[in-house]
C-alpha cells in the first residue's frame, strides 16, 4: 500500500521503482528482526558487569549476595551469543555502530528494577524462567522510548513491521536453536514475497483501471475527489487479493483491509472501507468471478 502511494505521489516514481523498492522493503525487515536479536543479547549482556558491580558493594543487600548473571549466562542466549554464523551477520550489518551503548545500559537498569526480574533472580533456573525472563524484557523494551527511538533512528520501518518482527522474534528464541544458521529460515518463504506479496503487487498494478471499473458503482454516492487517497489504494488492493489470491478467503482480505485502515487512513475509513468491500465481495461471489481453492475457503 505504501509503495503504490508512494507511485501516486512521485511522478518520477515508475512501477519497476516499486518493485525493487519491495524488494529492499523485505531485506530491511529482516535486517530489523536481527537488530532487536542483537539489542536484546546485548542488554542481558549488561547482567555480567551488574554482578561484579554487586559485588562490589560494601554493604551488599540479600539479592546482591545471591545475583548471578544467568540472564546472559542462560543456554537460550548463550545460543546466540556463541552463533558465530549469526555474530558475523551482525559485524556485516554494522549493529556494533547503530546501537546506543548508554540506551541499553538505561533500559538494563530499568528492568533490573523490576519485581518480574527481582523473582528471576531469586527463583528463575529452569528453561522456563529463562525464556519467560528473556520475553518479558523484549516487553519491557518494546514500551521504552529509548528502545523505540533507537530502532526509528536506524529502521524507517520500525513503527509499520513491529508486530511482524515481534512475531519472528518470540519464534526464534523459542525455538531454542541449535544450528546455527537457524536464523536464515526465518527470512519470508518464496510463497509469502513472491506468490502474494509480489503477484499482489503486480497484479494489482496491472489491473489498475479495470479494478476502478469494479469499485467505482460500489462508491457511486461518494465523492470521488474525497475519497482519501489511501482508502482507494486499498479498495484496489482489496479487490485484486480477492480475485487473484485464491487461497485466501474473501472475508478474511475484507477484514484485514479494516484493519489496516484503522492504522494507516482517517477514523471513518474502517467502515466505509467495510462497507465497499462487503458489497463488491457479494457482488463478485454472485457472478462467480472469486475462485477459491482448499478446504474452508468457500465464502
Amino acid at each position: 500500500m505504501q509503495l503504490f502511494y508512494a507511485l501516486n505521489r512521485d511522478e518520477k516514481l515508475e512501477f519497476k521503482d516499486i518493485s525493487k523498492l519491495y524488494s529492499e522493503w523485505i531485506d530491511k525487515t529482516f535486517e530489523l528482526f536481527l537488530f532487536n536479536i542483537y539489542c536484546n543479547t546485548e542488554i542481558c549482556k549488561l547482567s555480567v558487569d551488574d554482578g561484579k558491580k554487586r559485588k562490589s558493594k560494601h554493604l551488599p543487600k540479600d539479592i546482591d549476595k545471591v545475583f548471578t548473571a544467568k540472564l546472559f549466562e542462560n543456554e537460550l542466549i548463550q545460543s546466540v551469543a556463541n552463533n558465530a554464523t549469526l555474530n558475523r551477520k551482525f559485524k556485516k550489518l554494522d549493529f556494533d555502530n547503530k546501537v546506543n551503548r548508554d540506551y541499553l545500559s538505561k533500559i538494563y537498569d530499568e528492568y533490573a528494577k523490576s519485581e518480574a526480574y527481582q523473582k528471576y533472580i531469586l527463583e528463575g533456573d529452569s528453561k522456563e524462567a529463562h525464556l519467560e525472563t528473556i520475553l518479558d524484557l523484549y516487553r519491557s523494551c518494546r514500551s521504552s522510548e529509548l528502545y523505540n527511538e533507537m530502532m526509528d533512528d536506524n529502521y524507517y520501518n520500525w513503527s509499520d513491521d513491529k508486530s511482524l518482527v515481534v512475531g519472528t522474534f518470540k519464534k526464534f528464541i523459542k525455538a531454542q536453536p541449535e544450528e546455527e544458521k537457524y536464523f536464515e529460515s526465518l527470512y519470508p518463504d518464496a510463497e509469502t514475497v513472491d506468490e502474494f506479496g509480489r503477484n499482489l503487487l503486480e497484479s494489482t498494478h496491472k489491473d489498475f483501471e479495470k479494478l476502478g471499473e469494479i469499485i467505482n458503482p460500489v462508491i457511486e454516492n461518494w465523492d470521488h475527489e474525497r475519497v482519501a487517497i489511501l482508502d482507494a489504494l486499498m479498495l484496489k488492493m482489496a479487490v485484486s487479493e480477492m480475485l487473484n489470491c485464491s487461497s485466501i478467503p474473501g472475508k478474511v482480505t475484507l477484514n484485514e483491509y479494516v484493519e489496516v485502515s484503522k492504522k494507516y487512513s482517517t477514523p471513518k475509513s474502517k467502515e466505509f472501507i467495510n462497507g465497499v468491500l462487503d458489497k463488491i465481495l457479494k457482488t463478485l461471489t454472485e457472478k462467480g468471478e472469486i475462485k477459491k481453492e482448499g478446504r474452508g475457503l468457500v465464502d
